[in-house]
């Protein structure tokens, strides 16, 4: 496994798609040893999934663990009491009450394992009174408040071409997990973190919020721009666009001189933040008529020079083209047993000691259910031969 800050450890997944799985790989990246449970025959369905080729599975079950088992049958359950009863955390996404009708709820499995921590994500969390809707990433999204200003303003709301509801949600859940295993570290015990798609989309809303309560101002969508933070937006040059941010005093300043117009930083018009923030159009009209007489290129060596933060809108191939990209090895290639130049993204957040690794691809279906049943559970080779037969696993 990879030489990880969680190496150790060990997380049964049950659940599919993004908001549980995504968890487990943040979790597999730095060295969990990861068990997923997937239905027997057809597996999570997110293997299925993908722009063309199904390619998606791979990224999110790598270093990941396949066995197969049935949920839904008795044995199948027991089975998974057995595996709590030898893990640190059990991550499940299902919609609430669903591990309790199969009687695998927190009440039992706590029970067998006072030491275990269950991650639960949901779309609305395991209490309350839409608990036990379905939900999904994008209805997340919409109720936590991010799809309603995200956009141009004179159309409907958009989104990102992303699962950020679901990713967020399973990004606080490895946050809660890692809180929760501090806390065992202190008194032995384990608890339920429950993460629910639309409170990590809300955690994410800045001051909206107050901004209604305290000013009674709703935000509305703004397309490129953030209001009243300027000059920070998408800029036309002679072979394309450029995205510049010089929306802190002194960048604004730095930038203004790199412009040939430095009596603008000190212009009471734009000197301030408050007041390019009154002028962000106007602003952003003036910065315009000088990049369009440049290159995206040229623009960028400016900026460089003169410390303003600035970048192009990359797409995969010029992340693969970027040296700063290849000297991090930000994107790394993974061996595939059914693709070449099967590349991803790197682990990420970096840590200078226990740094993880990406070893494996998400596996096939059931690939380690003879180390898992046979070897951790010590089932024999005619107990496996009968569950198989059955369509327990």
């Amino acid at each position: 496994m990879a030489q990880g800050a969680l190496e150790g450890l060990r997380l049964i997944e049950m659940g599919q798609l993004i908001a549980g799985p995504f968890c487990g790989q943040l979790m597999a990246d730095h060295g969990a040893e990861v068990i997923k449970v997937e239905p027997p025959k057809v597996g999570d369905a997110m293997r299925n999934w993908g722009q063309g080729i199904p390619l998606w599975f791979s990224v999110v079950a790598r270093n990941k663990k396949s066995i197969t088992l049935n949920l839904r049958e008795k044995e199948g359950q027991e089975i998974v009491r057995k595996l709590a009863a030898k893990a640190d955390f059990l991550l499940e996404n299902f919609r609430p009450g669903t591990l309790e009708k199969w009687n695998l709820g927190w009440d039992e499995l706590h029970a067998l394992n006072e030491a275990l921590i269950m991650i639960r994500v949901s779309g609305y969390g395991q209490s309350g009174p839409y608990s036990s809707r379905a939900g999904y990433g994008g209805i997340g999204e919409a109720m936590g408040g991010m799809r309603y200003i995200a956009g141009e303003p004179d159309r409907p709301p958009s989104r990102a071409g992303l699962s950020i509801g679901d990713s967020l949600a399973a990004t606080y859940a490895c946050l809660g997990a890692l809180m929760a295993l501090n806390h065992r570290h202190n008194t032995g015990k384990g608890q339920v973190v429950d993460s629910a798609i639309y409170e990590a989309v809300l955690a994410m809303m800045e001051s909206t919020v107050p901004e209604y309560t305290v000013a009674n101002h709703i935000r509305e969508r703004t397309g490129s721009i953030l209001p009243k933070v300027a000059p920070s937006n998408v800029y036309p040059t002679k072979d394309g666009s450029v995205l510049v941010a010089g929306n802190q005093d002194s960048v604004w300043k730095r930038m203004a001189t790199m412009m040939g117009q430095p009596e603008l930083g000190d212009d009471p018009r734009y000197n301030s933040h408050m007041a390019r923030g009154e002028r962000q159009t106007e602003l952003d009209d003036l910065i315009g008529e000088w990049t369009k007489t440049y290159t995206s290129k040229e623009v960028l060596d400016l900026c460089e020079q003169h410390g303003v933060p600035a970048g192009n809108m990359y797409r995969a191939p010029e992340m693969l083209e970027d040296p700063h990209f290849a000297a991090r090895e930000a994107i790394i290639a993974v061996p595939h047993p059914r693709h070449e130049n099967f590349k991803m993204q790197n682990v990420a957040p970096r840590l200078s000691e226990t740094p993880g690794h990406v070893d494996w691809v998400g596996p096939d279906l059931g690939q380690h259910n003879e180390e898992i049943f046979g070897e951790l559970l010590g089932m024999d080779s005619r107990t496996m031969s009968d569950l198989i037969e059955r369509g327990i696993i």
